[in-house]
């Protein structure tokens, strides 16, 4: 299993990141990471991204910030659904591990065997989804003595539960791989009739299979898409709003405004993380 390594020291904190995109999880894992360091902004704000996640805390567990400012703690192991806005996360003071799970919808409804809208917008406690997640995921991991054992670890768990699960619906599988492959761009009329399902269907199944409408899943695969262009820094805006599949600029302001909080140009003057699409947040 290939694993790529990036070590990061600046104003942000100092930390190693290493991932990897198992070729056998393909279409089901976008990747397996693991972050070990220590953050000096320790808050974070994460943008929707279209993707489902699971998260297991291996030293001091992450905080989740409230618009209030408030916050609790994540369970040790969690698994977040599709969000529709973003989020402030706040990372433990000092040291700090973290292994990530990142799913397609087709692999997160394997993994979990059941529907997935239910936990759109929501960071549930794992183990109240698979109680015997602890046993069979979180103990290897404690007991992995390198970072490259703990990602092959977490590989070969989600593969053999994914493998053993019964296969969402594969309409729907194949209807949200191609929003993927279009980075949102498409007509989901003419995807619905493709699949050849009736209108309430369609949208009914893809709801339950993915998390969201079909229409909303396009619209964060295209927001996702955009802020990868922004952060390879291309210009013009007006240039990243049609590759991206907005009718025009200010259709794109509009749009990225109420997914981040910031429009386009605020969001280039933020500080931002270099491995993900989301920005440093003040502590108090």
């Amino acid at each position: 299993m290939k694993i790529e390594y990036l070590q990061h020291d600046d104003v942000l904190g100092r930390w190693t990141l290493a991932r990897s995109e198992p070729e056998s999880l393909r279409g089901l894992v976008q990747g397996v990471w693991h972050f070990e360091g220590t953050l000096t902004r320790r808050r974070e704000r994460h943008f929707p991204r279209g993707i489902l996640e699971l998260i297991v805390h291996l030293g001091p567990a992450y905080r989740q910030v409230d618009r209030g400012g408030s916050t609790r703690s994540f369970s040790t192991t969690c698994f977040t659904g599709i969000q529709l806005q973003p989020d402030v996360v706040e990372a433990p003071d000092g040291h700090s591990a973290v292994l990530g799970i990142r799913l397609t919808p087709a692999g997160a409804a394997a993994l979990l065997s059941g529907p997935l809208h239910e936990l759109t917008g929501h960071t549930v406690d794992l183990a109240d989804l698979l109680p015997e997640v602890e046993d069979e995921l979180l103990g290897p991991l404690l007991e992995a003595r390198t970072v490259e054992d703990r990602i092959r670890q977490a590989a070969v768990w989600a593969a053999s539960r994914i493998r053993a699960a019964e296969r969402p619906d594969p309409a729907i599988v194949w209807a949200a791989r191609e929003i993927e492959r279009a980075s949102g761009r498409l007509s989901i009329k003419q995807l619905r009739e493709r699949s050849g399902s009736s209108r309430t269907r369609f949208t009914q199944a893809f709801k339950e299979t993915v998390g969201v409408p079909p229409k909303t899943f396009a619209r964060l695969v295209r927001f996702q898409a955009a802020l990868e262009r922004l952060n390879g820094q291309e210009t013009p805006l007006v240039e990243i709003a049609l590759r991206a599949g907005y009718y025009d600029q200010p259709h794109f302001n509009a749009d990225f405004k109420e997914l981040s909080g910031f429009t386009p140009t605020e969001y280039l003057r933020e500080l931002r993380y270099p491995a993900g699409v989301s920005v440093a947040h003040p502590t108090p």
